[in-house]
């Protein structure tokens, strides 16, 4: 940063009247200050030794794998919804598309319960899963993943919906004007063109994954090695070892802070 940039942010910033200086940087203070004290009171020395005894390993291996079979889950399955939602117009398309992001604003505890719901062993769809193919969903390894895939696919399904409905739709109409299917045309011509925001919403889709507590705990309940993620873990850490449950936060704020820093470059062009 160049002196005379630095000026003219200086200048910038006297410029701010005091009635929404004060209350911005208070607000930034409420957002850094639970972090900061995060950082303060970390268990620096043990720390290695608490992210490698197997409790913590368990549950750090099981969110790995299972908040990336979510992420894999919702690209299969959101994806394709993106597409249906921005290039094409049926009777209640704003009605899906409010459905589809209704897990965004619902309290994660309510949509574990409406899963059971549906999935449990008496559910609406899962006692035809269990009578039909025996397969119970509900606290297993791969509840894990369906309850996750439940609340980070609608941050996946935004980001490519946007991407494509800022794509321009004459490359793909091109494509079948000489002789491409649709679907071809999807794969070889518009799916190429939106990858940044397909891949930004898997990051997306990952992180929220990752810190599912809600859901998962209601659906696939917290079993150490079956079940048990690594936010479970806090929670569970917190009654018995806070040491262990400050060294898994960690774990986690790191991960959101990678999330924050690989799309900035995106927010950064979307915003200028």
């Amino acid at each position: 940063m160049t002196l005379e940039s630095g000026s003219r942010r200086g200048r910038a910033l006297r410029g701010v009247p005091l009635p929404l200086l004060v209350p911005a940087l208070v607000g930034l203070a409420f957002l850094l200050l639970p972090l900061l004290a995060l950082l303060i009171r970390a268990p620096w020395r043990s720390l290695p030794e608490q992210l490698t005894s197997p409790e913590v390993w368990q549950a750090l291996q099981l969110s790995l794998i299972s908040a990336t079979c979510a992420t894999a889950l919702s690209l299969v399955l959101g994806v394709p919804l993106a597409w249906l939602l921005a290039r094409t117009r049926f009777p209640g398309r704003g009605l899906v598309r409010a459905l589809v992001t209704l897990p965004l604003v619902l309290p994660p505890v309510v949509g574990g319960v409406a899963l059971l719901l549906a999935l449990g062993r008496n559910g609406v769809v899962g006692q035809w899963l269990d009578s039909w193919f025996g397969i119970t969903l509900p606290f297993t390894t791969a509840g894990v993943v369906v309850a996750e895939a439940f609340v980070a696919m609608p941050f996946l399904v935004i980001s490519v919906e946007g991407t494509l409905r800022a794509a321009d739709p004459r490359y793909e109409e091109a494509a079948t004007t000489l002789g491409a299917s649709r679907f071809t045309a999807f794969r070889r011509v518009t799916l190429p063109l939106i990858a940044p925001g397909v891949a930004a919403g898997a990051v997306l889709a990952w992180a929220r994954a990752l810190g599912e507590f809600g859901a998962t705990i209601t659906f696939a309940g917290n079993f150490p090695g079956r079940t048990q993620t690594m936010p479970l873990a806090v929670y569970l850490a917190l009654q018995s070892d806070p040491a262990a449950a400050v060294a898994l936060s960690l774990v986690l704020l790191a991960v959101s802070i990678a999330v924050l820093a690989g799309l900035r470059d995106r927010w950064m062009t979307a915003s200028s």
